[in-house]
């Protein structure tokens, strides 16, 4: 397994743990799994699927303009 170094600041470093303490997991449980989820679930599928949609509603959203 990799290590990774990344510089913060103290009140993102704060927040991070607070979230981590709240959701019962700890600062690298919480870093880890939001890696994970943004790996697998990557922005540009819901850009995809969003501009899919508008496209498909276009003529509908012209219309109720």
């Amino acid at each position: 397994m990799a290590t990774i170094t990344i510089n913060i600041s103290e009140e993102q470093l704060q927040k991070l743990q607070a979230l981590a303490q709240k959701l019962g997991m700890s600062t690298e449980e919480l870093l880890s799994a939001s890696l994970e989820d943004l790996l697998n679930h990557p922005q540009g599928e819901f850009t995809q699927a969003a501009s899919y949609v508008m496209q498909k509603n276009a003529e509908l959203y012209r219309r109720l303009a």
